[in-house]
């Protein structure tokens, strides 16, 4: 009842009383909504809890209850500081193959591919690092950090790492175009392919769950590969940490 006697206002139907889940309801009205579209035209974004608590009449924790399993069927995401939004189509991200370039596996789904540097440093070679490389623990290496992005949204937190003896200035290249192919092509390899791949999950860490813009929680695929060039050297060994619910990894 109202404070003037009369009744709760029931604006989308919501069918109340004793043993009625109110969240799933709206979790259902709102995967109607999301089917249909009607978000397209805001991006994806949701409306606010606020709104929806409005909307339906109903507290926040029922609308928390409500968008929580939405997200745990993959339909929607939360970004810290910006909403929620729905999840679109996952990205094909295939390994299986030699030559695995991040721009043209995005261009050929029709996506935006871009990059953003994070940090270029010179450090010693871990054991990990040494061993892809072929190069001795301490030897002299670069690391590049850079977050990749499909429609300006990040999709990748990748390290590469290169051998500073044979690529002193790579950084150079880097700085100018972002891109892994044109800054072995500037340093003097036209050409490399995947020698191997190793995939595995773990848990994001909160700088990774802040630059991947992930909901808290949301778990991350890692790859570890090998880049040799024609001659079969190493060239790069690289680290990417993808958002497990935006891409699928295809081997």
């Amino acid at each position: 009842m109202t404070a003037n006697g009369g009744a709760r206002p029931n604006p989308v139907g919501l069918v109340r009383g004793e043993g009625a889940a109110l969240w799933k309801q709206i979790a259902d009205a709102l995967r109607s909504e999301i089917e249909k579209g009607v978000y397209e035209a805001e991006n994806g974004r949701l409306p606010t809890e606020r709104e929806l608590t409005s909307r339906f009449d109903v507290n926040r924790h029922t609308v928390r209850r409500a968008l929580a399993a939405l997200s745990e069927v993959g339909l929607v995401r939360t970004e810290q500081g910006r909403g929620v939004f729905v999840n679109a189509e996952l990205l094909d991200y295939p390994l299986g193959r030699s030559r695995v370039r991040f721009t043209e596996t995005l261009t050929a789904q029709q996506r935006t591919p871009g990059h953003r540097i994070l940090e270029i440093v010179k450090e010693t070679a871990s054991k990990d690092v040494a061993a892809a490389l072929g190069l001795n623990i301490g030897d002299r290496v670069w690391r590049i950090e850079r977050l990749g992005l499909a429609e300006d949204r990040p999709i990748t937190l990748a390290a590469h790492y290169f051998s500073r003896a044979r690529f002193p200035r790579i950084d150079v290249p880097f700085r100018n175009s972002s891109s892994v192919t044109d800054a072995l092509a500037a340093s003097g390899v036209p050409d490399y392919s995947r020698r191997e791949t190793r995939i595995h999950a773990r848990p994001a860490t909160a700088e990774e769950t802040r630059l991947l813009e992930l909901a808290r929680g949301r778990p991350l695929l890692v790859t570890e590969a090998i880049n040799v060039d024609m001659a079969g050297q190493p060239v790069e060994f690289g680290i990417s940490r993808f958002a497990a619910d935006r891409v699928q990894l295809i081997v």
